[in-house]
């Protein structure tokens, strides 16, 4: 197979691998609000933990899984009475949009959210501790004990019930918009759910422009060719707010795409790859979101005509011995 045919391969080759790649959890490197973007969770836990909570939020929003639940079992460690350290630990290994639980990580969440649950909270808080738990909980009535899609659907609907209630509440907000993402139902040309998580990311947007979690989630509200103008501004905010996180740094160029702007696509993939690696090296996990950009930027390099680009790229893949089954998922 020649380079070009292998180059026009990568992205069904891609799209059929995600990731999880687990780093050491020794390593623990800090980062500011700044690198991170602005997040303020209340929660009823030690002041002294308040920082690395917020932070752990931060990660949450930029789909940093394994550093968000690093950071969350710090925090609990720090602080034994925070029953939302375990709802954070729980929240890191529902990746919403991708890669669900299987039946060893529902049970154990499920022990820690009803853990979580038995702990002294704030009603507020037992609202999100019992939301992500019927997730985790038992099915709900009449669906297969393995549905996630109706799963994501109660959960989904427990999270408006909280957001109703707490009307002041951004982050019940943001977290409601993206778990009305990830209940949609497939191959929905409507796009009901993604216009409405987008109305509800859109006000708060106007509101808190550092957000990480709303810029993030507007894209994939958009990610659409129907609708992706309407994402440009968040694309092009993201990369700014949470510049440390490699997905960050990615995801604008979901949009960049579906546009044709293939310069801005190039530039945003570029930058994810140097901050996958540099994170990597540090023990912050996930390796291989390096696979998911390349595999953009080899379509934007092939949009733009640059093929001696794209000849390195392969070149670079070829470069990589061996791929474990532990760094897909």
């Amino acid at each position: 197979m020649n380079w070009l045919a292998r180059a026009l391969f990568l992205p069904i080759f891609f799209a059929s691998c995600s990731t999880s790649f687990l780093a050491d959890e020794g390593h623990h490197h800090s980062m500011t609000a700044e690198e991170l973007g602005t997040v303020h969770f209340q929660t009823s836990c030690s002041p002294k933990v308040e920082a690395e909570f917020n932070r752990g939020v931060a990660l949450l929003h930029s789909f940093w899984y394994e550093e968000a639940e690093k950071t969350f079992r710090k925090v609990a460690r720090e602080d034994r009475k925070c029953a939302m350290a375990d709802w954070g630990i729980a929240m890191s290994q529902y990746h919403q949009l991708w890669d669900y639980p299987d039946a060893k990580g529902l049970a154990e969440n499920d022990a820690l959210l009803a853990k979580a649950e038995a702990m002294k909270a704030t009603p507020r808080e037992q609202e999100y501790i019992h939301a992500l738990h019927v997730y985790f909980g038992k099915s709900p009535k009449g669906k297969p004990e393995y549905d996630h899609a109706a799963r994501a659907t109660a959960y989904s609907e427990a999270m408006e019930q909280l957001a109703l209630h707490h009307a002041d509440d951004r982050e019940a907000l943001v977290f409601y918009a993206l778990s009305l993402l990830a209940s949609q139902p497939p191959h929905d040309t409507t796009f009901v759910q993604r216009k409405k998580a987008a109305a509800i990311l859109e006000k708060v947007f106007a509101e808190d422009p550092n957000h990480p979690g709303v810029a993030h989630y507007l894209i994939h509200s958009y990610d659409k060719p129907q609708l992706a103008e309407y994402g440009l501004k968040a694309a092009r905010s993201y990369a700014k707010i949470a510049p440390a996180a490699p997905h960050a740094l990615h995801m604008p160029s979901h949009i960049f795409a579906r546009l044709g702007l293939w310069q801005e696509d190039i530039v945003s993939n570029l930058a994810s790859i140097a901050a996958t690696r540099k994170t990597a090296a540090m023990h912050m996990g996930d390796a291989s979101h390096q696979f998911h950009a390349m595999d953009f930027l080899v379509y934007a390099y092939l949009q733009s005509g640059r093929e001696g680009e794209v000849a390195k790229e392969i070149q670079e893949l070829d470069g990589i011995k061996k791929l474990d089954d532990d760094e897909w998922a």
